[in-house]
């Protein structure tokens, strides 16, 4: 859905979100702030990419689940077309991995839905004046992220087993590794997350973002 005005001077906007009940909703906070302009609404990566192209927003806020892709994907995407594009992570998501990945693709901001009408103004403000704005909770989330080992992509195809509650046989057949490498690979991932059993594993990785269920 695409909604183009004259925006004169103000701050154009481009709303990503999968769900519609949440864009109409943006949209509806946003036109009530003057100088805003919501210039069009995206569900999808691909379709966030098309109207970016279409209409060359100011600012881009963008969650980080849609219909086909994912925000982190179209950070990047919208990255590569301009490297000046200007986006606003806007989610539930408060994993310090889905924050450090956000960030990392490119993302100048990070807010949870959860927060004020007045801090997503004044994020828009600062991201559109060229600035960075991290709210203190979720610098604080990321600060834990800081420092802590990278797992590697076994690892990580070994721990999201464990979340869906494999054994190890079980990770050992669907991964075609032996049993010996799967306990390895588990007892590395634990130490890297410095948890000291499967059950934390599990539990860390989800609260970290590292793993979806």
């Amino acid at each position: 859905m695409t909604e183009t005005k004259n925006a004169g001077g103000s701050i154009r906007i481009l709303i990503v979100d999968d769900h519609n009940v949440v864009r109409q909703g943006l949209r509806a906070l946003l036109s009530t702030v003057e100088g805003f302009d919501v210039v069009a609404q995206a569900s999808s990566q691909v379709e966030a990419v098309h109207l970016y192209q279409q209409h060359r927003p100011d600012v881009t806020l963008m969650d980080l689940r849609l219909q086909q892709g994912s925000g982190a994907e179209a950070i990047q995407e919208l990255r590569r077309l301009d490297a000046k594009a200007r986006i606003i992570v806007l989610t539930t998501y408060d994993g310090d991995e889905d924050i450090f990945k956000a960030l990392q693709a490119g993302a100048k901001s990070y807010l949870l839905k959860g927060s004020s009408s007045e801090e997503l103004v004044e994020a828009i403000h600062k991201v559109h004046a060229g600035k960075q704005y991290i709210p203190h909770a979720v610098a604080a989330r990321l600060a834990g992220r800081v420092g802590a080992e990278e797992l590697t992509g076994r690892e990580m195809d070994v721990l999201q087993q464990i979340v869906l509650g494999k054994s190890n046989k079980e990770i050992a057949q669907q991964l075609g590794i032996s049993e010996a490498t799967v306990k390895s690979h588990i007892n590395n991932l634990l130490g890297k997350l410095m948890v000291e059993d499967r059950t934390q594993a599990a539990i860390t990785a989800i609260q970290r973002g590292l793993v979806r269920v």
